[in-house]
């Protein structure tokens, strides 16, 4: 991680990447903190939170890479941190909960254009034995603000409002506009001129990048791996605070330190990932992944500890890290360039529509099933997952 850190070009995505996200998470658990406690918003309110943050990514995301393909890779990024800068602004006059939705949707609308421009950005600067490690830095802030955002947030609205989380996220999103605007990007391979025009080139730019996925085996796997690893994070986020109620009849601060815990597994595997499996492929990691979330779901759907519940979320926080970064570079590594940001936007599109589907079917699941009984099943698809992979997918299986 150190010497990918020093390339320059990595090194100030990097920063650019820390800023913006400790922002994002001030301000999103100010707006869940304001819903929940000023305008006294349902649970499925609240969840609505996360899923208009997350619908127009999912929707819209394929499109975006058609885009992010074709346009000058540093004008993309600057312009969609500086428009979220502005949009998150707009939360210091939001009262009703509409007003909420509407502006997180938008900001995610432009954010499914500034992912897939991040992903090629990175690909075109670090060497392709550096991608893992790259990747790993970059999840690392993500998974380490899971843990340090909403302590941080708690304090600003306790001290300062609400407001202050929004303007400090605003204030990230310019900090990392002027990091990526100091960037000197290395040229990109564009996709060839079409005789088509409007929807049609777009229509045959998406048709592209799907076809390269569906035709490619190894990569359709890890994509589906990672869809599926992010439907049971979707399905468990909102079903851990009942399991932790209902089946353990223990406190919120046992459910606090539970979530905690998911966040510090992921940390740690990250670290391990870069640390001992440099040489492991990245499709094997992937499997062992798969089957360390199911470990940790069954643990928690056999036995009821708070102890064991304790490991069960660390083992799946751990495990999932063993997807997301794998999957991650083997895209970047079996992607030409070319075709980067349509196949980083679909995948995008796809995880995000994964994660929606387990949110959206936790509770409807939870309901008719229960809670331990929604663990188990999603254990059994993980498992169907790694089987199909090894006799479909995974083309070393047959070799």
């Amino acid at each position: 991680m150190g010497s990918v850190l020093r390339i320059a070009t990595m090194r100030k995505l990097w920063y650019a990447q820390v800023i913006s996200v400790f922002g994002d998470f001030l301000a999103l658990f100010a707006v869940i903190g304001v819903l929940t406690f000023k305008l006294h918003a349902t649970p499925e309110q609240v969840t609505g939170v996360q899923i208009a943050y997350l619908l127009p990514i999912a929707m819209l995301g394929v499109v975006a890479g058609v885009f992010v393909d074709r346009w000058p890779l540093k004008p993309l990024m600057v312009s969609s941190d500086s428009i979220r800068a502005g949009l998150v602004l707009l939360l210091l006059f939001a009262t009703q909960l509409w007003h909420f939705y509407a502006i997180l949707a938008a900001i995610s609308l432009v954010s499914s254009f500034f992912g897939p421009a991040q992903g090629v950005a990175i690909r075109s600067a670090v060497p392709f034995h550096g991608l893992r490690s790259a990747n790993a830095l970059m999840q690392q802030v993500m998974f380490g603000m899971r843990v340090v955002g909403p302590a941080a947030a708690a304090f600003l609205v306790a001290s300062f409002g609400a407001a202050s989380c929004y303007l400090a996220d605003s204030v990230s999103f310019v900090g990392s506009a002027l990091l990526i605007f100091s960037v000197e990007f290395l040229p990109t391979e564009k996709p060839a001129a079409q005789q088509a025009s409007g929807l049609a080139r777009i229509g045959t730019d998406m048709k592209q990048g799907i076809s390269f996925i569906v035709h490619h085996a190894g990569l359709l796997f890890v994509i589906l791996a990672m869809a599926c690893g992010m439907f049971v994070i979707g399905c468990f986020g909102p079903l851990i605070a009942v399991y932790v109620r209902d089946d353990l009849h223990a406190s919120t601060q046992v459910f606090g330190l539970a979530s905690a815990l998911i966040g510090v597994g992921m940390l740690v595997g990250i670290n391990a990932l870069a640390a001992f499996a440099k040489n492991v492929k990245s499709a094997t990691l992937v499997y062992a992944a798969l089957a360390g979330i199911g470990l940790g779901l069954l643990i928690l759907a056999f036995t009821s500890h708070v102890w064991s519940t304790f490991l069960g979320t660390l083992v799946i926080g751990f495990a999932v890290a063993g997807i997301i970064i794998p999957s991650q570079t083997m895209i970047q590594q079996e992607t030409p360039q070319a075709l980067m940001g349509r196949v980083g936007s679909t995948v995008m599109s796809l995880v995000f529509t994964a994660q929606i589907s387990g949110l959206v079917l936790s509770g409807i699941l939870a309901n008719v099933l229960g809670v331990r009984d929604v663990f188990t099943g999603c254990a059994i698809l993980l498992a169907i997952l790694i089987v199909v992979g090894r006799i479909w997918m995974d083309p070393s299986a047959n070799t």
